[in-house]
């Protein structure tokens, strides 16, 4: 956001310089309100022009440019307007310099004046200012909502829908966790394990039968 309005006030910065440059001297003490815009595509003559009709046409243009593209924050439009600007002050300072055979920079009123100076500065001005703007892109990117909240209709409703191939749960209470052991009920009476009774007392070959007693193998 600051982004953008910093950007936006160096861009209209830069087209009111453009704008007011026409009517600044631009070579010799002539105005730039005098060069027609024919003059720069078909060269540099002495006639009078304008103002509607001067280099000031195509400034006006970029200016114009320059506010849809602050109005509708598009670096494109801002960045197209500097290059107009900058296309028609090299543009001229060509036929110029074709027509006088040299450009010359003075001090005295001669040559390159500051109309020049104030076209190329706004010119510079509009392409720094497309450069700072962020544009539309990245403001009005939705940022992504960490959690989604149920529908309306999904609300209080029990149990889900089930769709074809999927297991769904039909209690709301968790299920139950599996015991992994798969041996016989410890607690079935008829599974128990009780400690082995000792055999029953008498009977042949006991010893401690007092009847029966355990036959001793003939001595030899």
């Amino acid at each position: 956001m600051i982004r953008n309005i910093l950007g936006s006030l160096v861009a209209l910065a830069g087209a009111a310089s453009a704008v007011l440059s026409p009517f600044r001297d631009w070579y010799d003490g002539r105005a730039g309100r005098d060069y027609r815009v024919q003059d720069l595509f078909g060269g540099i003559t002495a006639t009078e022009s304008g103002v509607l009709v001067s280099i000031l046409l195509p400034f006006l243009g970029a200016a114009v440019l320059v506010i849809v593209g602050v109005v509708l924050r598009s670096r494109l439009v801002v960045a197209l307007a500097g290059v107009v600007v900058l296309g028609f002050t090299i543009l001229w300072m060509v036929r110029q310099g074709q027509a006088a055979g040299s450009l010359v920079v003075g001090g005295d009123g001669a040559g390159l004046q500051v109309g020049v100076a104030n076209a190329a500065a706004g010119g510079v001005l509009m392409l720094i200012g497309a450069l700072l703007m962020t544009g539309r892109g990245r403001r009005d990117r939705p940022v992504p909502e960490p959690y989604a909240a149920p529908a309306a209709d999904q609300v209080d409703t029990w149990p889900p829908t089930q769709e074809p191939g999927m297991s769904v749960q039909t209690s709301p209470w968790p299920e139950p966790e599996v015991d992994p052991y798969v041996g016989p009920d410890p607690h079935d009476p008829r599974t128990r394990s009780y400690p082995q009774a000792p055999p029953p007392r008498g009977g042949p070959g006991d010893p401690r039968d007092p009847v029966h007693p355990p036959r001793r193998p003939p001595e030899s």
